[in-house]
């Protein structure tokens, strides 16, 4: 199963780094979160993932072409006939990982219609390059294929300015995306979806976001199903929530860490 995660925002709420690269590479501890994230993934089997790609992406396609260098001892011969040893040149993440450029300022919807020719007709699971969470993935696709309906999206309880899901038996009955208030479960990203859902609720609109016409129109269909999360999960989004999860990482205290 692929792993899709959303990597193309400008981050302008962590103005502080995403000035010189994208939030995805904004480093926890000594590594981008995106990579925490990939690792969470990695933890329960799954290593294909679809970067979609946008603002700075070229930072995070060096990132990958060059993470053998970075991971391994190195001796650098310069001159006419330069060439690079690798020392160690063991796999230190057994990884595919497809890098997929969406547009600079492509909106979060569109961008995974992109790279629907990457995906093929399965059924794959998709989040965001800025979130954790010690989410059990395996729990999470179980969740979704016993209940056959087209999407999943992991339900947390943070603070009221993300998208409160509407939810009857664990069913999502409506997908309000910026209330003032939150109460119940919100949106916390790690979905899983069927291919359908890019084919009926997607298209090649750089407007499109995800969170506002294909989730409300899919659980107005009654196609989305929420999995409660009641375990720890954080975005970040600004400065403070950077270097409070930078904080828990470098304690020794992050619960997202599985491996």
């Amino acid at each position: 199963m692929k792993v899709v995660i959303l990597c193309g925002g400008q981050g302008t709420r962590l103005r502080e780094e995403t000035n010189v690269r994208p939030k995805p590479m904004v480093e926890i501890g000594t590594h981008p979160i995106l990579w925490h994230i990939m690792k969470i993934y990695s933890s329960f089997g799954l290593d294909d993932f679809v970067l979609c790609l946008g603002y700075k992406g070229h930072i995070i396609k060096d990132y990958f072409i060059n993470f053998k260098f970075r991971t391994n001892d190195c001796t650098v011969k310069l001159g006419k006939n330069s060439e690079v040893e690798i020392h160690q040149n063991e796999a230190v993440e057994n990884w595919t990982v497809t890098l997929a450029e969406t547009g600079e300022t492509t909106q979060t919807g569109a961008r995974i219609h992109r790279v629907k020719k990457y995906l093929g007709d399965e059924t794959f699971c998709l989040t965001y390059g800025d979130g954790l969470g010690d989410v059990d993935i395996e729990k999470l696709i179980t969740f979704h294929r016993s209940h056959g309906r087209i999407g999943t999206v992991t339900g947390v309880r943070p603070p009221g300015r993300f998208g409160e899901l509407g939810i009857v038996d664990n069913q999502v009955k409506e997908f309000a995306e910026k209330p003032q208030i939150t109460q119940g479960l919100i949106n916390g990203g790690f979905f899983v979806f069927e291919p359908t859902f890019i084919e009926r609720y997607l298209e090649d609109d750089e407007t499109l976001t995800l969170e506002s016409r294909p989730l409300e129109k899919l659980a107005e269909d009654g196609e989305l199903m929420v999995f409660p999360h009641e375990g720890f999960w954080q975005p970040m989004d600004t400065f403070r929530e950077w270097k409070m999860l930078e904080s828990m990482w470098n304690e020794g205290n992050a619960p997202w860490k599985f491996w």
